[in-house]
């Protein structure tokens, strides 16, 4: 898989930005999302951003009935994360494979002309100009452990908890606010938190709940 290094600075973000609606999907500024392309619209998208800033938009679908149908434009919530393409590689299927890095959170302005079946927007970035300094803020680690061994144990998620807990705050919560399978709104409002102690908040709320509710019996267990 091809690497491909290109910094971005505030400065260089786009005008206009194409973008991915995907429910349920989350990137945020210093994660990392590998993506498998295969319609045809976003292999043509993923070809026109291969050029410089080589950015692509990341935005749920209000709507994710919809968002397979390329026929429909559902709405999209008003806020994404732009991604950066570091590595791409085509399958001999016609498939992309690509890893996006994410760099910056924007709000939709206005929603402009289709290219080649994939949607762009106008992107406003002045509100997360902050994305782009590391969060430093402090969160209680041992509170959040609390509740996610739990729900990794009670969702049967492996993980190497050592390898966990060298990882860095901001990483950390990043790469669980994005793996963990919460609903999309709630990965909505882990994308709008305002900083990393409010994210890490959520996440533990989100978590709790989740502990809180049991999970439904299988359909043929079910009491009628």
């Amino acid at each position: 898989m091809a690497e491909l290094v290109h910094a971005t600075r505030f400065e260089e973000l786009p005008a206009e930005l194409p973008v991915f609606p995907l429910s349920g999907v989350l990137l945020l500024p210093r994660g990392r999302l590998p993506l498998n392309i295969f319609e045809p619209r976003y292999l043509a998208m993923i070809k026109d951003a291969l050029a410089p800033p080589r950015l692509i938009g990341m935005i749920q679908p209000q709507d994710a009935s919809e968002e397979r149908n390329p026929d429909a434009s559902p709405r999209l919530y008003g806020i994404g994360c732009a991604g950066r393409i570091t590595s791409f590689s085509e399958t001999e299927d016609g498939r992309f494979l690509i890893t996006l890095a994410g760099v910056t959170r924007f709000e939709v302005e206005s929603e402009i002309a289709m290219r080649s079946g994939y949607r762009r927007v106008k992107p406003r970035w002045d509100r997360f100009r902050s994305d782009f300094a590391p969060d430093e803020s402090a969160i209680d680690r041992q509170a959040l452990f609390k509740s996610l061994k739990p729900f990794f144990d009670a969702r049967g998620l492996k993980a190497d908890w050592d390898q966990v807990d060298k990882t860095g705050d901001e990483r950390l919560i990043a790469m669980l606010s994005m793996i963990c399978p919460f609903e999309p709104p709630e990965k909505q409002a882990l994308l709008e938190a305002k900083d990393l102690a409010a994210r890490t908040d959520i996440l533990k709320g989100l978590l709790d709940m989740a502990l809180a509710t049991p999970p439904e019996a299988p359909t043929e267990l079910r009491k009628h």
